[in-house]
């Protein structure tokens, strides 16, 4: 195996400690800070590898929790355009935030972007969220040349998760149409005879569709990074948002960035600036469905799935609309809170039939929500492709990676799903 990832971090530690504890030969690692600078250089996969070797499998790890990646995939999604004024003094900012009152702001929100140059020379500012459609831009980019150029060293090479699909699940706005075709149930998009780029255009298409309760998603976002609980009282026009998002007027300019805990928006300036900035970024939009509950708790399930097989399931359960657990809602195993075969079967069959709709990839986790009443049903709310970094979970004793291990061990090579 050949690992793509991030050196250090908790997911590629976490797989090479299964493989050894099945036996098997650590994965050889290449970083992504490794081949993105290879690449800037000039060179190609071809340097850092051995082409003469068998060709490998290839995992692609998730990119996240490493600054200098961040800053690479956004040069890599930057557009030819030349630096603005305001764009180089963005640069000089200091990370300190200074809070303003955005109530009375006017500011257009535009999509955000960084020339090639400039990316690269960003300073992080802790949670802030950078230019999530140049980043996205340099992520589809960063799979399609991975892939070329494995093909070109390994032309019978394998990939645990094929890249293309990698960037499907990815984009929540082509995933849930995909799914939807193939007969997956997806939350109903919000109908729009119009591309959903502004609140103003949002508004309206929520007052003509009549759907005054939606889930307005950051359409590359993970983690709950740009999500959005957004309903309106069409009586009075009042207006709720709850969400993860931070906004700070800063130096002029509205930044905004994740929270650890959950914001509820009511003014009406607030939440057209937030809207506004995620529509024009890019948004899926889709209804707001009413999940089952638990002890007053709402909850959806991560399920699992690798080789066609259901696997580890989590249930998280919340008192608010978003149930992520790094926002310290609760995690609770299916079978701690006594549900049953028929609903558990459900939440499975959508993942599985879920996954077969991705032929070249062989694991993802699968957010499923069951709807609340007497006749239930699942729906798929997100496919997420590095969805296997479940804590604290066993299935048949084992944990998430070792469970893989144990299937991969068994394939050999890899069949697909």
């Amino acid at each position: 195996m050949l690992l793509i990832g991030n050196l250090d971090n908790r997911r590629t530690a976490g797989l090479q400690e299964a493989r050894k504890q099945a036996g098997m030969s650590p994965a050889h690692m290449l970083s992504y800070g490794q081949l993105l600078h290879t690449w800037r250089e000039g060179g190609g996969l071809a340097e850092l590898v051995q082409s003469n070797s068998p060709a490998p499998l290839i995992r692609l790890d998730a990119p996240g929790e490493d600054w200098d990646v961040e800053r690479g995939l956004l040069q890599l999604g930057a557009l030819d355009f030349k630096e603005s004024g305001d764009t180089m003094h963005d640069l000089k900012r200091s990370a300190r935030r200074v809070r303003s009152d955005l109530s009375s702001s006017s500011q257009k929100i535009g999509q955000e972007t960084f020339s090639a140059e400039a990316s690269l020379r960003l300073e992080q500012q802790w949670g802030r969220i950078y230019a999530p459609a140049q980043w996205f831009r340099g992520w589809k980019t960063f799979l399609n040349r991975a892939a070329r150029e494995a093909r070109e060293v390994w032309p019978d090479v394998q990939f645990w998760n094929d890249p293309a699909e990698i960037g499907l699940m990815f984009d929540k706005r082509e995933c849930q149409l995909h799914l939807a075709q193939h007969g997956i149930p997806v939350p109903p998009l919000l109908p729009s005879s119009q591309p959903i780029d502004c609140w103003e255009i949002l508004r309206e298409a929520m007052n003509v569709s009549q759907m005054h309760r939606v889930f307005v998603k950051l359409a590359c976002g993970s983690g709950a990074s740009g999500v959005v609980a957004y309903q309106i009282n069409p009586r009075t026009g009042e207006e709720i948002a709850v969400t993860t998002v931070g906004m700070e007027i800063f130096q002029g300019q509205t930044v905004f960035y994740n929270e650890g805990k959950l914001q509820r928006y009511t003014r009406h300036n607030e939440i057209r600036i937030l809207m506004d900035w995620l529509c024009a970024e890019g948004a899926q939009i889709e209804r707001w469905m009413p999940k089952a509950a638990l002890n007053q708790r709402v909850y959806d399930i991560r399920q699992l799935v690798a080789a066609g097989q259901a696997g580890h399931a989590v249930m998280r359960l919340s008192r608010t609309p978003i149930t992520n657990l790094h926002l310290r809602n609760e995690r609770m195993l299916p079978a701690d809170a006594g549900l049953d075969e028929l609903h558990m079967s459900m939440i499975q069959k959508a993942a599985q039939d879920t996954m077969m709709t991705f032929p070249d990839s062989w694991s993802a986790g699968i957010d499923v929500l069951l709807t609340s009443g007497m006749n239930a049903r699942a729906y798929v709310l997100d496919v997420n492709p590095f969805g296997d970094l479940l804590y604290r979970v066993k299935h048949q004793g084992m944990s998430p990676y070792e469970w893989e291990m144990k299937l991969l061990r068994k394939e050999e090579p890899v069949k697909h799903a």
